[in-house]
């Protein structure tokens, strides 16, 4: 499909917007993939906030020059799909999982801000947990004392509790 010079400033004016609040942009060869199967990726790049586009590798150049993903123009060759996030993991991890499961997907390479990297550095990146994950963790850690606190002080009234129940039972037997 050819677009029109418009379209085409268009294409990359979009693109620069996603560019400019991306954290990280994954790059992936799509050759021999079918319809059914990209659908699926497109899908679940929506539900982890991914911006997924099949783009003219000419206009990403364009798009990601003069930005901290510049040196990304280099792997920029072939049938390209790019995952924009602005979380520095979310595309990392749906375009490796769908890399896992289907062979003609194939990780080119990845950036994060003025850091360029191969397959093995997104492979990396996918595998840390997400921000979420991260936060839920680190709450879990900063509830423990408290809660280990709150069952100590539950356990006093429930020892006399106890030690009453033993008391009455003492005195039924009796």
């Amino acid at each position: 499909m050819s677009l029109n010079l418009e379209e085409k400033k268009a294409v990359v004016a979009e693109v620069s917007a996603q560019v400019a609040q991306a954290q990280a942009i994954i790059v992936a060869e799509y050759r021999g993939l079918e319809v059914g199967a990209m659908t699926k990726l497109r899908a679940e790049a929506r539900k982890s906030g991914v911006y997924l586009r099949v783009l003219k590798n000419t206009l990403v150049r364009r798009a990601v020059d003069g930005t901290p993903f510049a040196g990304l123009a280099d792997q920029m060759v072939g049938p390209l799909v790019f995952g924009i996030s602005t979380d520095p993991v979310s595309a990392a991890k749906v375009l490796s999982d769908f890399a896992k499961t289907n062979d003609k997907f194939v990780i080119k390479a990845g950036a994060m801000p003025n850091q360029v990297m191969d397959v093995n550095g997104v492979k990396a990146l996918a595998s840390m947990p997400s921000r979420e994950e991260l936060l839920s963790m680190l709450l879990g850690t900063m509830q423990a004392p408290i809660a280990k606190f709150v069952r100590t002080l539950n356990e006093v009234p429930t020892s006399f509790v106890r030690g009453l129940a033993a008391v009455r039972d003492q005195k039924q037997a009796a």
